[in-house]
């Protein structure tokens, strides 16, 4: 794309708007602008030329402060209750030291807009400046009630290492993942530690790129408030209706509700199984060894376990580990003693366990030694005893309500 053919042509050059839905309020609740230019009969997105390291800064910045004077004149006739993502690179954003472009959103609010409807989703992503000075900038921004978005930064170190950095007010989260199966494998791992995170600073999560269905049933239980994408509305020139699918969100919801209390109950229903198993093997053999424990669980649960021992309240193992190798189960003297106290949760279930005297199926995990997606039943034996049942990923598989 030929900068100085944009540059001598801006009446051609005009924002687009995507709309953004909330799970809660099933409507819009903010727009996304989008540069777009007009070639003869094509309209070409800006994406490219904001992009391209080779386009001096000032070129950038005199399109992209004309889409925000268009787009915010356009957004001054919206409710209050709608907000406006506006795309901003560090360099670009640093540009003039950000006097420039804040002196250009504080003339809108003089014409009404509050500023705490804009958005600024920021990218550091291959920026070469002062990050202290960027981040200084962001901080004054925030003063006037701009929130801070962040979304495709280089890499995932860096990302987290810039969440706890700047803790913005919403993650973008690309979705574009889902569909190759060699980042998707992760993906659900990296999410799950967004959401903590995200949780943690009081940030929301903004899924973009949801292009099917699956997608926005995956941003819905993975905790996502906001979802963007076109598979919900295609950039476009205009605003559409505010509750415009509304009542298609509120049946997806419905829908994917059903599903998951579908498979709630069906974990329920599992660890209520298990606990009966468990409880009734360990009564008959609360006077023998470990071994003599190990063999009669065995025999119920060849085809369901593939890895059990028993642990003190204080995570130290006290068995051996019984595993489930390819020529049958064998016996792991080495895990005695070993302790498990930091893991995820560990002495938070001890405790529900020791004061409820019941047994726990947990959340889906992957196994630190096999790689696999497993779930463990834990069951208070006695007051010192804990034993611990590895479930394989075949059976879950084979019973893929509780996958």
């Amino acid at each position: 794309m030929d900068a100085l053919e944009i540059l001598s042509d801006l009446e051609n050059v005009f924002p687009y708007f995507q709309p953004i839905f909330s799970a809660d309020q099933q409507s819009v609740i903010a727009y996304e602008v989008l540069g777009r230019y007009r070639s003869g009969e094509d309209i070409i997105s800006l994406g490219n030329f904001f992009q391209d390291d080779q386009i001096p800064d000032e070129y950038k910045y005199e399109v992209d402060l004309l889409l925000v004077k268009m787009a915010l004149e356009k957004a001054l006739t919206l409710d209050e209750d709608v907000s406006i993502f506006l795309n901003r690179h560090a360099d670009l954003l640093m540009y003039g030291h950000g006097e420039p472009f804040l002196q250009e959103l504080l003339s809108f609010e003089k014409k009404g807009f509050n500023l705490t409807r804009i958005v600024l989703e920021i990218s550091d992503r291959n920026y070469s400046g002062d990050l202290n000075q960027f981040d200084h900038l962001l901080h004054y921004y925030r003063t006037y009630g701009i929130k801070i978005a962040i979304a495709r930064i280089d890499s995932e170190s860096h990302y987290f290492e810039r969440i706890g950095q700047l803790e913005p007010d919403i993650l973008k989260i690309n979705l574009q993942a889902l569909k190759s199966t060699s980042t998707g494998i992760n993906f659900n791992d990296v999410l799950f530690s967004l959401s903590l995170l995200a949780r943690k600073i009081g940030a929301t999560l903004l899924f973009e790129n949801i292009e099917m269905s699956y997608q926005l049933q995956f941003a819905w239980k993975n905790g996502g408030r906001y979802y963007q994408g076109y598979y919900l509305h295609p950039p476009a020139p205009d605003f559409i209706q505010h509750d415009l699918l509304k009542e298609r969100l509120k049946d997806k919801f419905h829908d994917f509700i059903s599903y998951e209390k579908k498979k709630l109950e069906a974990v329920y229903t599992t660890a209520e199984s298990f606990q009966a198993k468990a409880q009734e093997i360990v009564m008959k053999n609360r006077n023998g060894t470990y071994q003599t424990l190990f063999q009669a669980l065995i025999k119920e649960l060849d085809q369901i376990a593939f890895r059990m021992y028993v642990c003190d309240e204080d995570g130290f193992q006290k068995s051996v580990n019984i595993f489930k190798a390819k020529d049958g189960w064998i016996s792991q003297s080495e895990y005695i003693h070993k302790n498990w106290s930091w893991r995820p949760y560990f002495l938070e279930n001890i405790i529900k366990m020791r004061n409820e005297r019941k047994g726990i199926l947990s959340d889906l995990y992957s196994d630190i030694e096999t790689g696999e997606t497993i779930r463990t039943f834990s069951f208070p034996m006695n007051g010192e005893d804990y034993l611990f049942i590895d479930i394989s990923y075949q059976y879950l598989f084979q019973n893929d309500q509780l996958l």
